[in-house]
């Protein structure tokens, strides 16, 4: 009797709809790619510019923040050019040390 009230199902329940927002990911969706935004230092190469990156990290010992300093190559559509705050994602490996793209120009460097 107990494998029976198993396989029974309620007669009033009604059919389950999926929505939207609760649908599991689809293949096209990606996983959260990590973004920046820095300083253009070079744009002296086709496609591609240079970006400074600056974070401050407090010191261990003196307790005070100290600015460290990254520099990324990038791949530019946009036309970005020195001085020019621009946001960087992370993409597939485009070249050997080419590993992010310009999505956005922030902020026009003053003329």
């Amino acid at each position: 009797m107990a494998e029976n009230e198993e396989n029974i199902a309620p007669e009033n329940t009604a059919p389950e709809t999926t929505n939207a927002a609760e649908a599991p990911p689809s293949k096209t969706s990606r996983a959260h790619r990590s973004q920046k935004v820095g300083t253009v230092a070079s744009d002296k190469m086709q496609k591609t510019v240079i970006v400074r990156v600056d974070r401050l990290v407090r010191h261990r010992k003196y307790r005070r923040y100290v600015r460290r300093t990254s520099k990324f190559m990038a791949h530019d559509e946009l036309g970005a050019t020195v001085g020019d705050k621009v946001r960087i994602v992370e993409t597939r490996p485009l070249s050997a040390r080419k590993r992010w793209r310009v999505i956005e120009i922030v902020q026009k460097a003053a003329k």
